[in-house]
């Protein structure tokens, strides 16, 4: 990719900011009669995010791997049910998407939320590296098996969860597996992992934008409040370990060992966090566009010579979405690769 490529991450002057809430970016949304899938939408950001579409009017169904726990995490929300899915296992993902078209629905929002970051290699009963297998493929499995819902809504958007740390690596094209060459902290299979979930936004944009389906991928900040402890993304399942000494060198704790909340340091409450996921699935400045990476609540601009990140350097990467991300060639490839690895 070049610098003087031809790209649509330019920012709208949105009017909100980082440390703007999901129910402020929703506020005068009327979403009654919008059905909507969030998937890990019990706890951390998702639950806020569920929250936020259900005050709107919506009505949320939540993909979870417990349907039973995820259901008493969701206790008085209202326009809210349940339905099982295991994004390593395919058949569970399958199972989902016919209960879903069986219901009839349309289907108005598909937020890709759930994942996983960091931690040793672990990989499914295929053989696929774990982070890859359930932040992008499950998701990518998930989305295509509800297109004919998608379609049926005359109007839908998809948003995938992504992160910052997409800037930690590209597709490793020759081996996205890992038969060599894996951290002991992960990092390079989740950077893989949601530098995938931001091309599979690009690359669905241009497929199905004509059929009125929309992609986005959104960072939605270092985000605080879950059972699950810091990080750097979406609601995760696990998390790589970190020394209190290293996350106070990264800025994510105070001496004292609370999270450090600084919205315009990416550094958010989950009711922050969930902001740009809503505003992404929502929004009407982004009626007319798609297939772009947003963060704090509006398009990110495109850090065209980004600076090499460094493990060990105290210092987390910047959000700012690079041309690796939303490389066209890259994004069709993915999509083609994604295909084939669902095949076998």
């Amino acid at each position: 990719m070049t610098q003087n490529m031809t790209h649509r991450q330019h920012p709208i002057g949105s009017g909100f900011t980082a440390a703007s809430t999901a129910r402020e970016v929703l506020a005068g949304i009327d979403l009654s009669g919008i059905n909507v899938v969030v998937t890990g939408g019990h706890q951390g950001l998702g639950l806020e995010t569920t929250r936020a579409l259900s005050t709107a009017g919506a009505s949320v169904t939540v993909a979870a791997r417990d349907p039973n726990r995820a259901a008493a995490r969701l206790t008085g929300i209202e326009r809210v049910d349940t339905g099982r899915l295991d994004l390593l296992d395919p058949s569970s993902i399958d199972a989902f998407v016919a209960q879903y078209l069986d219901s009839g629905r349309p289907l108005h929002i598909l937020i890709n939320n759930a994942g996983i970051m960091g931690g040793p290699l672990v990989r499914d009963a295929r053989g696929y590296e774990s982070q890859f297998a359930t932040n992008h493929l499950g998701h990518f499995q998930l989305t295509l098996g509800l297109l004919a819902a998608l379609r049926a809504a005359n109007g839908a958007r998809v948003v995938n969860l992504t992160s910052g740390g997409h800037r930690v690596s590209d597709i490793r094209w020759d081996d996205p597996h890992f038969t060599s060459g894996y951290d002991p902290m992960g990092m390079f299979g989740y950077g893989q992992s949601k530098t995938a979930n931001v091309l599979f936004a690009v690359e669905l944009d241009r497929r199905w934008a004509a059929d009125g389906i929309r992609g986005y991928a959104v960072h939605p900040g270092i985000v605080y409040g879950t059972n699950l402890g810091p990080h750097i993304a979406e609601g995760v399942a696990r998390t790589a370990t970190f020394s209190d000494e290293q996350l106070r060198a990264m800025g994510l704790i105070d001496e004292s060992g609370q999270p450090v909340i600084d919205p315009d340091r990416e550094h958010k409450t989950t009711q922050q966090g969930a902001s740009t996921s809503v505003f992404a699935a929502t929004s009407p400045l982004l009626a007319d566009i798609g297939g772009v990476y947003c963060k704090d609540n509006d398009i990110s601009p495109l850090d065209e010579n980004p600076e090499p990140v460094i493990f060990g350097s105290g210092k987390l990467p910047p959000a700012t979405v690079v041309p690796h991300a939303i490389d066209p060639q890259s994004a069709q490839r993915l999509w083609d690769l994604s295909e084939e690895l669902l095949k076998a």
